[in-house]
């Protein structure tokens, strides 16, 4: 199937007798993102480089799309896969257009067919095209540099990415935009990608399964992201993802509907006596407050519902909602930032589904470790 890279038996030793990557069993499916991690030493770059041929494997099979890639022209086939590494290599004396159109050229295509890829590319990592276009890169910042090198690695439509380490070198808070940035970009072009890095924390925010190695390039676990961070295969695994995997899985723990509470909720129209009678029948303290197509508008108190009057003059906003598509971090962190007691959970169009209370990310997390620990995933 196209796309699909598949790993049989894959070792690289050298000559002084030194093994890199030992007998490494791996598949990545079309479409899929797949993240190699381990401590320094461990076979990751190796591992990567050995698909594109960068370096030849000793013994063993790679096979893309079906293809054993030793039997593939080199040439050939690095112009299949998109490659993008830390140091993003752009030719420095040649415009971001020139640089992103690299693969196109390359391949024959015209100027006006290469233009046009260019611009949608551009367009595509956020890169205004009638502003960066023309730039060198010693005129761009590095995220933006960053951005060009995933452009370029695109340039061609490759079906296959290989990434090492391509945030690296750039601080945290561009470097959390980055990932973001990269999370939008692979819903919409879905390649399959082989992601190098030795960030535990990267590996778990943007990989569809991590693949643990050891030193030696030895596979230790190859899971999901949860999987590893609630039923780690050995003590190696545990150690090197962190004693905090336990706040770390609420990252790739998603919001489930069937955690939630649902206190009393009354309409912003109604008055204040319909809310206060509401609440009495849950023997609530406080009640949301929606309008006509169940939006969320806020939440009134008992106390603040004393008295004449309507909801939507009591109401007080609510600072702590996350959406229905959010993870329990973000929800944690919703809590703690405004040192709520719940966080409401509203759907894509802001329509109220419940609240998350500190009992239910509790419970949620409890189930969510209890189901992945009943068979942890280690390799064969």
């Amino acid at each position: 199937m196209w796309g699909v890279i598949r790993l049989e038996g894959v070792s690289k030793r050298y000559p002084n007798g030194h093994v890199a990557v030992h007998e490494l069993d791996l598949e990545v499916a079309p479409g899929e993102l797949v993240v190699l991690v381990g401590p320094s030493g461990c076979g990751k770059t190796t591992t990567m480089k050995m698909i594109n041929r960068l370096i030849e494997p000793t013994s063993g099979r790679i096979l893309l799309a079906g293809d054993d890639v030793t039997h593939v022209d080199p040439i050939e086939l690095r112009r299949r896969i998109g490659y993008v590494i830390q140091q993003i290599g752009l030719f420095p004396h040649q415009t971001v257009a020139a640089n992103v159109g690299t693969v196109p050229r390359l391949l024959g295509w015209d100027r006006r067919r290469v233009g046009e890829r260019v611009d949608e590319l551009l367009a595509l990592v956020g890169l205004e095209p009638g502003t960066f276009r023309d730039r060198y890169p010693a005129q761009l910042s590095g995220g933006q540099r960053q951005r060009v090198g995933v452009a370029r690695a695109l340039g061609a439509d490759p079906p296959v990415l290989l990434m090492d380490e391509p945030f690296g070198a750039i601080d945290p808070i561009t470097r959390d935009r980055l990932q973001n940035e990269f999370l939008r970009l692979q819903e919409e072009v879905r390649k399959t990608i082989v992601f190098v890095t030795h960030d535990v924390e990267e590996a778990v925010k943007l990989g569809d399964r991590i693949a643990v190695l050891a030193e030696g390039g030895v596979l230790t676990q190859y899971a999901t992201p949860a999987e590893i961070l609630g039923a780690p295969a050995d003590e190696f695994v545990a150690d090197f993802v962190g004693a905090d995997r336990g706040l770390k899985r609420l990252k790739v723990t998603p919001i489930d509907v069937t955690d939630l509470e649902r206190p009393p909720a009354v309409q912003s129209g109604e008055s204040l006596a319909q809310a206060r009678e509401e609440m009495a029948l849950q023997d609530a303290e406080y009640a949301v407050v929606l309008d006509d197509d169940d939006t969320l508008r806020g939440w009134i108190s008992r106390a603040r519902a004393a008295g004449d009057g309507q909801v939507r003059d009591r109401t007080r906003p609510i600072e702590a909602v996350v959406d229905a598509g959010a993870t329990l971090k973000d929800a944690f962190s919703e809590m703690l930032l405004y040192d709520a007691g719940w966080v409401a959970v509203t759907d894509h169009r802001g329509r109220f589904l419940g609240v998350l209370t500190p009992d239910g990310l509790h419970a949620a997390t409890r189930r969510s470790i209890a189901v992945d620990s009943v068979a942890p995933t280690a390799p064969t």
